[in-house]
């Protein structure tokens, strides 16, 4: 009888081992899937800002087309000119980033929010920074270290004289230079509103592997 038992507890232990076991391939399955979504979904957006920035002015003999930010740019008689919004799902794209050492190719994101966050990078600052990206100042972009090698996970690999790539909504694209690497405090902001002395500049922020500190890269366009 006892004999029976213990085949018994051990037949149902097994039987658990195994569900487990193909929840975890089920889950492990599901995130790659996912994550190659996500990626040929990233790169689709980027072809598209591609496009919109090629194509900039688009007229419009009526009213403004629906992907558009408000206002003409330009204005003749009843034709106006708008300039096309980009999205990467319901976010509107400001430009794209690219780092060749770690391999990503990035929408930066307009809209500051854990949603935004979590579909990919984040112009953080200044407040208007479709404006600022690829101009004299400092922008803030930050980026999740989800540790599989997404988004900023990689940051940390990267060193002093290695290239970013970034691209406005103007069309123009820039080569960043990484010029000093740091980590710092959750609450430190002090690099946010710094003195470029005219230099273009772009600061990437992305937690740290224990998420107790961040890792910032500074970066500028070199003359």
């Amino acid at each position: 009888m006892k004999a029976n038992k213990y085949g018994t507890s051990l037949t149902v232990a097994l039987i658990i081992l195994i569900i487990v076991i193909l929840i975890g391939v089920g889950v492990l399955i599901y995130g790659l899937i996912k994550s190659n979504i996500d990626d040929e979904r990233a790169i689709e957006a980027i072809s598209e800002f591609d496009r919109n920035t090629e194509n900039a002015d688009v007229e419009s003999e009526e009213q403004p087309i629906l992907n558009s930010i408000e206002g003409p740019s330009e204005s003749s008689g009843t034709t106006n000119k708008q300039k096309k919004k980009t999205y990467f799902g319901e976010f509107v794209m400001i430009g794209y980033i690219k780092i060749p050492e770690t391999g990503i190719e990035l929408p930066i994101l307009d809209e500051i929010s854990p949603e935004a966050l979590n579909k990919s990078v984040v112009a953080l600052y200044p407040s208007n920074p479709q404006d600022q990206l690829n101009q004299p100042g400092n922008v803030v972009i930050i980026g999740h270290n989800y540790r599989n090698g997404k988004f900023f996970s990689n940051n940390y690999k990267l060193s002093v004289g290695d290239k970013i790539y970034i691209k406005d909504i103007s069309g123009v694209q820039l080569e960043y230079t990484i010029y000093k690497k740091f980590e710092t405090t959750p609450e430190d902001t002090s690099f946010y509103n710094r003195d470029t002395n005219g230099a273009v500049e772009v600061t990437l922020s992305t937690c740290t592997d224990d998420s107790s500190a961040r890792t910032i890269i500074l970066a500028r366009v070199e003359e």
